[in-house]
């Protein structure tokens, strides 16, 4: 049984309820090693979301040149956005996973947003994909009428104008899970400004973590 209080966070009305339950049910919940319905919905999910979200952008920003849209894009569907929806929803409270407590920024919680994106779509079509997407992710457009900053730049930035005259310093702490799932996790240091230590699914995506918890902490 779906938890009312999600399905009151989600604008569509699934028909077949199963596919949103494969959505919130993570492979770590289950022993089974058939292929797994939740990294399937995934994988569909990211490519319905990178579809609307580069109509978004290029609708929104009618004189920008490629690459200002192209930092927009990847600013609203890398992990951090994702992560940000899950917040929103409270996503945390309904996914099936035996990972323990998921941290607030778990890789876990990103991924299960564009499972149900994915969930959305079969059931529903793009237009309810669409619909989904819409009720979440323009609050984030409009957030930085700029064109963001990747985090590592970012805080490189930072430390460049503080004149502390150090360059952040990022160390692989572990790499774990199967070839198609890896989790990195990366350690960073930056001498005068702290430490901080994030987790992703590829080095650069841990290192773009550590980077913006890092910005977070510092204010």
């Amino acid at each position: 049984m779906i938890d009312s209080h999600l399905l009151a966070k989600i604008p569509y009305t699934f028909q077949d309820t199963d596919l949103l339950e494969k959505a919130l049910t993570h492979p770590s919940s289950t022993r089974s090693q058939k292929v797994s319905d939740f990294e399937r919905l995934e994988f569909l999910g990211d490519r319905v979301l990178g579809l609307v979200v580069a109509q978004m952008v290029y609708e929104r920003y009618p004189a920008e040149k490629e690459g200002d849209l192209a930092k927009r894009f990847a600013a609203l569907v890398c992990r951090e956005a994702c992560l940000e929806v899950a917040h929103q929803m409270a996503l945390s409270q309904h996914l099936k996973a035996s990972l323990g407590d998921i941290s607030p920024h778990s890789a876990v919680l990103a991924d299960a947003v564009e499972a149900l994106i994915g969930a959305i779509y079969l059931d529903g079509g793009q237009e309810a994909a669409t619909t989904f997407i819409m009720a979440y992710w323009p609050v984030l457009l409009e957030k930085d009428i700029t064109p963001p900053k990747d985090a590592k730049t970012a805080l490189q930035e930072l430390a460049q104008s503080k004149n502390l005259g150090v360059v952040p310093v990022y160390e692989v702490l572990d790499h774990s899970g199967p070839a198609h799932t890896p989790t990195f996790t990366v350690h960073l240091t930056v001498e005068g400004l702290g430490e901080a230590t994030g987790t992703g699914a590829s080095k650069r995506q841990a290192e773009q973590m550590a980077a913006k918890i890092l910005l977070e902490e510092v204010g």
